[in-house]
């Protein structure tokens, strides 16, 4: 085994960024509270208006657009409310609609009460049936009040584009709002959130080589916005109370600044994943890549190897020194079938082990991932010649 371990779990969280590490160590010695009046709390608030516009600047909005948050979970908690003021009129919403493939976070509603969910199905590939959307939306009774959509940009398991745009025209046509779980697709697709159609955007910094604990609710406008979760001293414009995590969210601007160039790079990116799939497919032709056959991000792959279970591989590639993920980090240390692959349809006992790769990474990685494969697939393929036959 290679004496340097290989960590292909970016979806899980990115390592932090240099350029995150030393912005926080700047805000480290700042002693000022970004709220005080006097010279050290300008300073401190310079600080949270430049990682303010950084946010803004990658999703397309402007800077008084973004609330920082603890995570993607309390802004998924925050947006996901049934209380909203335009202006400073009340506005109901009485239905949210999610995906089955979504983010537990998600999928656990925010503040609607669970007879107040509805869980929309998806196709084989893991993507949002629009037309069962339609007839949600249609059949909703406006006069309870509005319905809304909750849509992830970029399943975090498998990788998978879901259609946001097509799915945003509808819940326009119906008057209806639209949220997008963005975590995923941040710094590997566009966010412009005009060209995405949604009302809001939900972002995390640790998926982006920024650190743990902060994240980010982004509007596409000022007037319409979620009843606060927390309330408070009036921070965040009155939409977040709490004094602002000074340090988490100088970090999360410079990952944010290094998330608008990364673009680029995904080409090299997504030719790395497809040498990755090209040679493990050879190695294991029975291998299954889920959602192989619609639009990915460019640095994931979802595969089952019949026979193996997933928490079974991911034990040996992790003594082989090499990390990856038995689904969804979030899930991971807990025994149970994927909801994901359950939804689309597949063996959700059987689960599957997720490779995500980062910038960082290179062919010699991937070619070294591929040899830990010859290996574990050898052994998968004596234990089924050992086992006798049915």
């Amino acid at each position: 085994m290679a004496s340097e371990r290989l960590y292909l779990d970016y979806n899980a969280t990115a390592p932090l960024l240099e350029e995150a590490r030393a912005a926080m160590l700047v805000a480290m010695e700042l002693a000022g509270n970004p709220s005080s009046v006097h010279a050290e709390g300008r300073k401190a608030r310079a600080v949270v208006s430049r990682a303010r516009d950084a946010v803004a600047r990658l999703c397309g909005v402007p800077t008084a657009q973004v609330t920082f948050t603890s995570g993607a979970t309390e802004a998924a908690n925050h947006v996901l409310t049934p209380e909203f003021r335009m202006g400073r009129a009340p506005l109901r919403v009485s239905r949210l609609f999610v995906s089955a493939v979504e983010h537990p976070a998600i999928l656990a509603g925010g503040r609607f009460a669970p007879d107040q969910i509805t869980v929309l199905p998806v196709d084989a590939q893991g993507r949002l049936d629009l037309g069962a959307l339609e007839a949600a939306f249609s059949g909703h009774d406006v006069s309870t009040g509005q319905a809304m959509l909750a849509l992830q940009l970029a399943n975090n398991e498998t990788g998978v584009i879901q259609p946001v745009r097509e799915a945003a025209a509808i819940v326009r046509a119906h008057k209806g709002l639209m949220v997008v779980d963005a975590v995923q697709g941040a710094g590997r697709l566009d966010l412009s959130i005009e060209n995405l159609g949604a009302d809001f955007l939900i972002l995390s910094g640790h998926k982006i080589g920024g650190p743990k604990g902060v994240g980010a609710l982004v509007s596409a406008g000022e007037m319409l916005m979620p009843v606060p979760l927390l309330r408070g001293g009036g921070q965040e414009k009155g939409h977040r109370g709490g004094t602002e995590d000074l340090v988490g969210i100088a970090g999360f601007g410079a990952a944010a600044e290094r998330a608008l160039s990364a673009l680029a790079e995904i080409a090299a990116l997504e030719a790395l994943r497809d040498r990755l799939e090209a040679g493990i497919r050879a190695i294991a032709p029975d291998v299954i890549i889920h959602g192989a056959d619609a639009s990915r991000i460019a640095n994931t792959s979802f595969l089952t190897l019949p026979g193996l279970k997933a928490e079974t591989a991911q034990i040996a590639f992790d003594m082989e020194g090499v990390a990856v993920s038995a689904g969804s980090a979030c899930s991971s240390g807990k025994v149970g079938p994927s909801h994901v692959l359950a939804a689309m349809g597949a063996d959700a006992d059987a689960g599957a082990i997720r490779v995500s790769l980062g910038r960082v990474h290179t062919m010699t990685d991937v070619e070294r991932f591929l040899d830990v494969v010859k290996t574990i697939n050898a052994r998968r393929l004596a234990r089924r010649a050992s086992q006798p036959a049915a």
